[in-house]
């Protein structure tokens, strides 16, 4: 008979050996803390058979975006097809394989499916809000988890991953008020929800409300930061606000701290780093020799697997004047655009015209960028990310069309931006720029 979780929710081959670690597991995810493959390894080791901590352990690297990493996912759906599952258990094994191999789409509507039937899935959930960031699908981040909330109690273990979730999706559907409240509500009642920290700062980031920003990362970083994977991620968004304020040596403090003083190999920290200079380098600013570093560890990850990435490893390379694997990552995407998996289409629509526009942007044709970058602008969500994390791409095309002398389209992108962000001083300083070259 198979164990019954506290929501009633039947866990083939696992005893309570197994249970508790994969637990654990669950718990580290949904505050983005501490070591949950290494927890969910243990529950392995105590029960071999238990399919969900296989499919877990699958998620995990799945959701990573680096070729390596998901050859791992791959040889966990491979173990978990043969066990024991219940028919939830069975949707599972089957979302990971598409996963893994990377049919994202289909994985995040198989999830869908599990939720609908099973509210209190809470990793069907999780899985399918992250699926929903990594392809740009901003009304299911808020939908996926609106449909499960009337299940939820307050009492319930990971409730407040449940808001903070709802949270940020309601914040990338421009529902700034609510979203604050319910991120907010999730911190107070787990102060190391990293994600519901984070869905605070991305309302404070849309609203330009920088001090405001500041005073929120930094009133309790020890709740945030300790033992979590997502603090790079939430040292980045303090950055930005420093950044919009034009405060650029806080900006690369943080950058030599807590955001790549140690340097990374993850592909996740390493778009954090490279996201940041590339601001600094768009608004001239010299970083001396921090791109070197950076740029020499994004051929790990592999190019041509994730489009994001892709655009994210070139302003790396660009910024340590390395064209050799920036015509590598060009080479890769072209491969990349005849798979038949979903970054084919992540790459063919946005990736590789705004890697090409990053690349030309470092030759300075500047006309040229801004050609590659106009199409783009309004699909741009196809290849995931956040609004915040996207917002580089609107800032590459009006530095471009500035530096292009486009007095008329310059004028137009910042009398855009300034509607949008009104409070911003970045927002200020462009249309000052954008005057001046009117008027020469």
């Amino acid at each position: 008979m198979a164990l019954k979780d506290a929501f009633g929710l039947a866990f083939s081959g696992a005893t309570e050996a197994g249970f508790t670690p994969y637990s654990q597991a669950v718990r580290e995810l949904q505050c983005f803390i501490g070591d949950p493959v290494g927890s969910v390894d243990h529950a392995i080791a105590e029960n071999p058979g238990f399919v969900m901590a296989h499919v877990f352990k699958g998620y995990l690297f799945g959701l990573a975006t680096e070729r390596d990493a998901t050859a791992v996912a791959r040889a966990c759906h491979e173990a978990a097809l043969p066990l024991a599952a219940t028919a939830r258990e069975e949707a599972h094994v089957s979302a990971l394989g598409h996963l893994a191999g990377g049919r994202w789409h289909e994985a995040a509507r198989i999830l869908e499916g599990i939720a609908i039937d099973a509210p209190l899935d809470a990793v069907a959930l999780q899985v399918g809000h992250q699926i929903d960031f990594f392809t740009g699908n901003a009304r299911m981040l808020r939908d996926r988890i609106a449909r499960a909330l009337p299940s939820w109690q307050n009492d319930m273990p990971g409730y407040h991953a449940m808001l903070g979730m709802q949270a940020f999706g309601l914040e990338e559907m421009g529902e700034y008020a609510l979203a604050e409240k319910l991120g907010r509500t999730a911190v107070e009642i787990e102060p190391r929800d990293g994600w519901a920290q984070h869905a605070v700062a991305h309302v404070m980031e849309m609203q330009s409300r920088q001090r405001d920003g500041i005073a929120w990362m930094r009133a309790d970083p020890e709740a945030w930061t300790k033992e979590s994977f997502l603090q790079v991620h939430n040292w980045w968004h303090l950055a930005l606000f420093h950044y919009d304020l034009g405060e650029t040596d806080q900006v690369l403090a943080l950058y030599d701290g807590p955001i790549y003083g140690a340097p990374s190999t993850m592909a996740l920290n390493m778009v954090d780093a490279s996201a940041i200079l590339w601001r600094l380098y768009l608004g001239g600013v010299d970083v001396g020799n921090r791109w070197t570093a950076l740029a020499a560890n994004w051929p790990k990850v592999g190019a041509g697997n994730y489009a994001f990435n892709d655009a994210h490893a070139m302003m790396a390379f660009v910024g340590a004047g390395l064209d050799a694997p920036a015509r590598t990552l060009l080479d890769a995407q072209r491969e990349a655009m005849h798979g038949t998996d979903d970054n084919a289409a992540f790459t063919r629509d946005v990736g590789h015209p705004l890697t090409r526009a990053i690349k030309a942007f470092g030759e300075g044709k500047y006309t040229e960028v801004v050609r590659l970058i106009r199409p783009i602008r309004a699909i741009a969500h196809r290849f995931g990310g956040s609004h915040a994390q996207r917002d580089v791409i609107d800032l590459t095309l009006i530095e471009a069309a500035l530096r292009a002398g486009d007095g008329a389209l310059a004028r137009t992108l910042t009398a855009e931006r300034s509607m949008a962000r009104p409070d911003s001083p970045l927002s200020a300083l462009f249309l000052r720029r954008a005057s001046d070259l009117s008027e020469n």
